[in-house]
């Protein structure tokens, strides 16, 4: 069977896959959450849900380092990876040794289209196609909610030393404006880097400091702060910003929170 990933690239594949390598943290956890969990033999260091899983699978390394030889030995039947969160030269490195299957996700659509193509390729098409339709009532019922409530204008801060936000062209922009937030840094791309006295910070209502990948901490709000005391600043769950798949269910009953 011929199937495509999200690059548009052929996949084939003989049989159902039932020996998965998951190289990209929230696709683990979405396999675990589509009944898939025991087919999965090898996991990063990094697919911490559920968190029992890496007592119970190998760890064949990180997102961005791998031990191949640990992944040959494994004998995957497909491997699943991000454009975003894996290098070229991993999904390169193993070209030989499986089917690679690679996402990219920049918005809700695209993770409506990722979840349908694993229900296709493991033949769970029921259960996705349901865990989609969850997702797609939860969008709605927080939508209908806050239709009419002013968007507030943020700043997503994703790490310090150097200061970096997140801006457009990824998908923390799209669930910024998910939770019903205007990005002040929405004109530039990806995760530039600023300094503190970044005219775009005068606009922002709020200063979002995401959980991960940088740890914020309270100190943290406290520096800010002591430089922007008229602002609200919080930090915020960044896997419920970040993380795409089955996660999602969880999106909106905290970004309703938020707005709370």
């Amino acid at each position: 069977m011929t199937y495509i990933d999200q690059l548009k690239r052929d996949i084939q594949l003989n049989k159902t896959p039932k020996r998965i390598i998951s190289l990209v943290p929230s696709q683990t956890e979405l396999l675990v959450d589509l009944g898939l969990e025991s087919s999965i033999v090898g996991v990063t260091k990094f697919c911490v849900h559920p968190k029992h899983l890496r007592m119970s699978k190998a760890v064949v390394g990180g997102t961005k380092q791998i031990n191949i030889e640990k992944i040959v030995a494994l004998r995957p039947d497909i491997i699943l990876c991000n454009k975003e969160e894996n290098t070229k030269e991993i999904i390169d490195s193993l070209g030989e040794v499986a089917p690679i299957h690679i996402s990219d996700i920049s918005n809700l659509e695209d993770c409506f289209e990722l979840i349908n193509m694993y229900g296709e390729i493991f033949n769970i098409t029921r259960t996705t196609s349901t865990l989609v339709s969850n997702i797609q009532l939860e969008r709605e019922a927080f939508q209908l909610q806050f239709q009419n409530t002013e968007k507030l204008k943020v700043a997503y801060f994703i790490w310090k030393k150097p200061w970096m936000v997140a801006a457009s062209d990824n998908f923390i922009d799209a669930m910024i404006t998910e939770a019903g937030f205007i990005n002040v840094y929405s004109d530039e791309k990806r995760y530039p880097e600023i300094d503190l006295d970044n005219p775009k910070l005068k606009e922002a209502n709020l200063i979002l400091l995401s959980s991960e990948p940088f740890p914020f901490k309270d100190e943290h709000i406290l520096e800010l702060e002591a430089q922007f005391p008229e602002k609200t600043i919080k930090i915020v769950d960044g896997e419920l910003f970040s993380w795409y798949g089955s996660r999602l269910l969880k999106s909106y009953t905290y970004f309703q929170t938020l707005h709370n």
